[in-house]
């Protein structure tokens, strides 16, 4: 292990955010205790296997549980002939289903491909052909998606399952309400398919032999969501994903200190979808390995019946975005849900508002902490101190072996302050791209930084600030709008719900700046918001134009898609 004195770090050129650490982080992380993510989950099922890892819809399942339910997929796996390398596509929203089958596809030494299950025809197809999965889960919800995809990919068998298949008696009624009452399984016809339940069977009666996986094997294939072009896979390897696990571990380690150490009862609300990079790192992989339970969320948009199994449970950690905090604290029920285990809240996927991060403390008492990352770094790179009292507004400091680098168009280091590109150096980088090679060599320097797309600042203390995506900036007679900046002013608007900021062409200037609002206040005016924000934004800035609107398009995490606003 590398390690730095706190002299050694103040002073280290180069890396002003090591001065800035916790007390007791150090600027490295050690060797990694395991090689393979599979090893992890299972020394973490071996030493808490009679404790709940996963809740979700009123069942839980023990440790122990998931690991005897993941051998027994394994053994199926082998049994029908997958080996390591081969791809095998997960299907899932927040189900018990899923860590069962991920655990069991990273242990055979197969490589996990997380597919989001509210994707169209045209875009599974895409990613089946482009990945190569051989065997595909799915939620009998979808089957119809996949019965729409599967010509001209590589999918050979389908293994189908339902909402209720492991919640026990409880489960034939959730089927009937899922099937009969909501009609939420579209008529669907797969002939081949296998059923979950025999996958059990079958495997149970299976052998499971062990592969012997090492830490640049590539564990997953996490496409990124297609906003900027053609989805592309990127390959997260064992140690990129177990870098981040460490990296992430020493980081909690001050909030348990804050706080007066680790509940034994810790458990972290998983509302975000755990095929998406977020949820799968900080609740699946180092939910796992903090010996924690997850209260898995299916449908975190119904957010009356997401309030009413909050209240059921006392909660620690609470990973999530933007629109996602903004919904619950907007929420009079919200309210009254019991806060008094929360230590610790977590904002990724999207910039955190202000007024959004001041509504939740003033709601929860809990202060948010923001971090950032992307699908192609496992995902967390900077993360802001956990012993915070108050919004920061920044994106936080680079992990232990990380370092972030804002550098111009043309490749070199800009000095403090200056807004440019942020690149980033870590373990928890990506290998590439999944058989595109052009695409990695876009965003892999020769020094070994990925160059992220994103744009900001670094100040003298070692902190990020994000202004916007280098694709998302509008350009005004010259001068450049991030609508990050436009969103936070119009968003501490009272009247104000939800909005967006996108360019739209204009004779005079260019581009100008358009707003698609979502109301709180049925009366507001576009007339009052152009007011409100000439008191708080020079005139290039300002909008031209307001549209109002019932709902925003978002992504499956609940992005705000400024790309379909732009039309």
């Amino acid at each position: 292990m590398t390690v730095l004195d706190p002299a050694t770090q103040e002073s280290s050129p180069g890396r002003p955010w090591l001065k800035s650490y916790p007390d007791g982080v150090l600027a490295e992380i050690g060797p990694l205790e395991h090689s393979s993510v599979g090893g992890l989950f299972e020394k973490a099922c071996r030493d808490n296997a009679d404790k709940q890892a996963f809740t979700c819809m009123g069942k839980s399942m023990t440790f122990g549980d998931v690991e005897r339910q993941s051998l027994k997929v394994a053994a199926w796996l082998q049994a029908s002939g997958v080996k390591k390398g081969d791809r095998v596509g997960i299907m899932y929203p927040n189900i018990l289903q899923f860590p069962i089958v991920a655990m069991a596809v990273l242990r055979t030494g197969a490589v996990v491909v997380n597919i989001n299950p509210l994707y169209t025809p045209r875009e599974l197809q895409h990613q089946l052909k482009d990945s190569g999965v051989s065997i595909l889960f799915v939620l009998e919800n979808f089957a119809a998606t996949v019965q729409a995809s599967l010509e001209g990919t590589g999918v050979k068998t389908v293994v189908v399952t339902s909402m209720g298949e492991m919640l026990g008696l409880k489960g034939l009624l959730v089927n009937y309400v899922v099937r009969k009452v909501k009609k939420l399984v579209p008529a669907w016809s797969l002939p081949a398919h296998v059923q979950f339940r025999q996958v059990l069977s079958e495997g149970a009666a299976a052998t499971f032999t062990p592969v012997d996986i090492g830490t640049s094997d590539i564990a997953f294939l996490q496409y990124t969501g297609g906003t900027t072009g053609i989805a592309k896979g990127a390959m997260l390897t064992h140690g990129n994903v177990l870098s981040n696990a460490s990296q992430t571990a020493v980081w909690l380690a001050t909030a348990y200190r804050i706080k007066s150490g680790k509940p034994k009862d810790l458990t972290f609300v998983c509302a975000l979808p755990l095929y998406h990079i977020f949820a799968l790192t900080v609740n699946m992989v180092m939910g796992m390995n903090e010996g924690a339970r997850n209260l898995l969320i299916p449908n975190p948009r119904d957010i009356p019946g997401f309030v009413k199994e909050l209240k059921k449970h006392r909660f620690h950690v609470f990973p999530g975005l933007n629109t996602l905090f903004n919904a619950l604290a907007s929420n009079e029920d919200f309210k009254t849900v019991d806060f008094s285990g929360l230590m610790l809240t977590l904002s990724g996927g999207m910039a955190c508002q202000k007024v959004v991060a001041e509504r939740w403390q003033a709601v929860t008492g809990c202060v948010i902490s923001e971090g950032y990352g992307l699908s192609e770094t496992s995902p967390i790179v900077t993360v802001n101190r956990l012993d915070a009292k108050e919004f920061s507004g920044m994106i936080g400091l680079p992990l232990p072996s990380t370092a972030i680098d804002i550098r111009d168009d043309d490749g070199k280091t800009l000095p403090l302050g200056d807004v440019g590109e942020i690149c980033i150096r870590g373990p928890q980088v990506m290998a590439g791209y999944w058989n595109r090679p052009d695409e990695t060599a876009k965003v892999m320097t020769p020094d070994g930084f990925f160059r992220s797309g994103d744009m900001g600042y670094m100040d003298e203390r070692g902190y990020t600030k994000i202004v916007d995506r280098k694709k998302d900036m509008i350009i005004v007679s010259g001068f450049n709008v991030y609508p990050n900046e436009v969103e936070e002013v119009v968003a501490a608007f009272p009247g104000v719900l939800e909005v967006a900021a996108v360019g739209v062409p204009d004779g005079h200037s260019g581009e100008a700046v358009k707003l698609f609002i979502v109301r709180k206040d049925p009366g507001l005016t576009a007339e009052a918001v152009k007011e409100y924000c000439a008191k708080s934004l020079t005139n290039y800035k300002r909008p031209r134009q307001i549209e109002f609107r019932d709902s925003l398009p978002k992504s499956n995490v609940g992005k705000i898609l400024r790309k379909e606003l732009r039309g």
